[in-house]
């Protein structure tokens, strides 16, 4: 499976499911074919019901305070820092003919993956290269609930730039700290979710 397959299978397999992505249940096999994490992800994904998976998703990602899809909270949390971020990500998205709909922030992380599959390396995975930090500190988190998430964050992550030594102690310092907290500033760019001290982060 090449890097843009593996990144659009990422992105759709990350977004809300609803009946049509468990009505593409052959569909969803064959494109997982290959890459044993996805095709666990799809077995289990395929193996409940419509209201199980939403219900999963949503305590996964919209109730637990520590695994949020929006990657820019993860390094700047409520600051200003991280308006500057989310502009710069729709400047580069709109540099590539790529428009938001209303409402939708840029750092959700399967529309980041979705700009990688598209524009491909270099400009393309830029975000997520960028964001390393913040995807690690998720697959920890996912890891941490023992949810069938965390096997999509090891594929992407698999993709991305090994992590340096800066790289673990930044995150070793977000473990323990928590994101930045300063709401000035942000009340036209949305917040993301509250996210607790992690305990710990995997490697």
């Amino acid at each position: 499976m090449n890097r843009s397959h593996a990144f659009q299978l990422a992105s759709l397999l990350l977004t809300y499911p609803d009946e049509e992505l468990l009505a593409a249940g052959d569909e969803l096999r064959a494109a997982a074919a290959g890459v044993d994490e996805f095709e666990r992800f799809v077995e289990w994904l395929l193996t409940g019901t419509l209201t199980e998976a939403q219900r999963h998703y949503v305590q996964t990602f919209d109730l637990r305070r520590r695994s949020g899809l929006y990657l820019t909270y993860y390094l700047h949390g409520d600051t200003r820092k991280r308006g500057m971020a989310l502009l710069m990500l729709k400047q580069r998205y709109r540099a590539h003919g790529l428009r938001l709909s209303d409402g939708e922030l840029p750092d959700l992380l399967p529309i980041v993956l979705e700009f990688a599959a598209t524009v491909g390396p270099g400009d393309g995975e830029a975000p997520l290269r960028q964001h390393r930090q913040g995807i690690e500190l998720l697959r920890s988190a996912l890891h941490e609930a023992r949810t069938p998430y965390a096997l999509i964050l090891d594929v992407v992550c698999a993709l991305l730039p090994q992590l340096t030594d800066d790289d673990r102690a930044a995150l070793m310092s977000l473990a323990f700290d928590g994101p930045p907290v300063e709401t000035v500033g942000l009340d036209e760019v949305g917040l993301g979710p509250t996210l607790a001290p992690y305990s710990e982060v995997c490697g």
